[in-house]
């Protein structure tokens, strides 16, 4: 993505505002890992949606009034000493033109210019309640100018979550934010599909999950979108399992959520496959319960559907198929009703995809789910977990967790998925581990 892009989602975010309104947002902070050495570094997903800028201890300030709106930036200053140990700066100087800001400041002189530029402004913009160091600060910049009421000078009248206007922005991705997206999903595609290939029973699941990592950044992703759940057998059952310890028996599942990021961007992809190339006859009805479930919801991903209209196909599939299998008992829309499947399936079916893996965006407007418009992408992720515990059903089902997730992009005529790349029927599956 290149400058003109961060500038058009500050002018977008700038016209939305109202007049006399300064939004503030803080960079991400570096995070301790163990003593004095830190986790890498990854910047704030809305920071970087606004400016492009990967540097820590930083402030993007926008400022609306009726003369002008400006972008201005506080940063790190040039200092060589300092580049020695941690890396490179832009600095102010250079920010100012890379960035295409209006201002851009050492970041010392945050807490003495915030002051004036809040003065004579009706409303503050911030994430509120996200970081409380930030809040204070905020707070105080404008108690400094409160105590400055008698020389005509006003202080803020309103302080607003941000979340709403820059959230809703964000859910409607560019053709840029799509191109990152695909090649993410194409990149993770690629890696599930190398697990597939390379797995042998009496492997630790951990080694699954370097060899996905491995394929992901040779191929120039730098970063998991999230943790990797590599679950085999009974930890298949575990919604968020990231332990990845375990050793891999011959009969077992493995359920792999994994997927990569480029360039901040998200993928999220799983698979569920046996560890020896082949289905067992109980593995393979409940896996295949789940496939048609996953490609009922992806019919009902278009513009024009409401949020809720996958989940609510899946569901139709899953527990018909719970029913025909003997798990549940009943017609099938009273157990829907009753949310009988819940032991089995127990979240929803997808969620927004973007910058962040759980992306931002309201799933529901004025108490109505969100219709679907062309540039949103979601994820379509049924599952079924028979726990191995679960004394209701026969012991042949027990133990069994299986979940398949696509990437999915609502186009104006229907939907694309991002993620098609990897095998997921039976026979695409047993046919590719066969062959290694």
């Amino acid at each position: 993505m290149n400058t003109l892009e961060f500038t058009h989602n500050r002018q977008t975010l700038l016209s939305n505002m109202v007049m006399d309104s300064v939004a503030i947002i803080p960079a991400a902070s570096l995070k301790v890992r163990n003593r004095d050495a830190e986790f890498p570094f990854r910047q704030h997903s809305d920071f970087f949606y606004l400016s492009g800028f990967r540097e820590d201890n930083a402030v993007l300030v926008l400022r609306k009034t009726a003369q002008k709106s400006e972008s201005l930036l506080f940063c790190q200053s040039k200092d060589k000493d300092m580049e020695i140990w941690t890396g490179f700066r832009l600095g102010p100087d250079a920010a100012l033109d890379a960035l295409q800001l209006q201002g851009a400041f050492p970041i010392q002189e945050l807490a003495q210019k915030l002051p004036g530029l809040l003065a004579d402004i009706q409303c503050v913009y911030a994430l509120w309640g996200s970081d409380r160091e930030w809040d204070q600060k905020f707070i105080h910049a404008i108690e400094q100018i409160k105590l400055k009421v008698r020389t005509g000078i006003t202080a803020p009248t309103s302080m607003l979550a941000l979340e709403p206007l820059l959230h809703e922005q964000r859910l409607i991705k560019s053709s840029a934010e799509i191109a990152l997206m695909t090649q993410a999903a194409q990149i993770s595609a690629e890696a599930h599909i190398k697990a597939m290939k390379m797995v042998v029973p009496g492997m630790y699941e951990y080694m699954l999950e370097g060899e996905i990592r491995h394929h992901c950044a040779m191929q120039g992703s730098r970063f998991d979108a999230y943790s990797s759940i590599v679950g085999s057998g009974e930890n298949a059952c575990i919604l968020h399992y990231t332990d990845n310890d375990a050793q891999i028996d011959d009969g077992d599942l493995i359920l792999i959520d994994a997927g990569c990021e480029v360039n901040h961007y998200a993928s999220d992809i799983t698979r569920t496959f046996p560890a020896n190339g082949k289905f067992s006859p109980e593995q393979k009805a409940l896996y295949q319960v789940v496939l048609d479930a996953q490609l009922a919801a992806i019919a009902q991903i278009k513009a024009g559907n409401h949020f809720n209209a996958p989940h609510e196909a899946a569901l139709q599939v899953i527990t018909q198929g719970l029913v025909d299998l003997g798990l549940l008992v009943g017609e099938v829309n009273e157990l829907i009703e009753q949310e009988a499947y819940k032991p089995f399936y127990m979240h929803k079916t997808g969620h927004w995809l973007g910058l962040d893996v759980h992306d931002v965006g309201a799933y529901k407007v004025e108490g109505e789910w969100r219709t679907l418009q062309a540039g949103m992408v979601l994820t379509a992720e049924p599952g079924l977990y028979v726990a191995a515990d679960e004394a209701s059903v026969d012991k042949k089902w027990r133990g069994i967790g299986i979940r398949i997730e696509d990437d999915v992009l609502v186009t104006a005529t229907g939907c694309e998925v991002l993620s098609k790349d990897v095998p997921k029927s039976i026979d695409a599956i047993e046919a590719l581990m066969a062959r290694h």
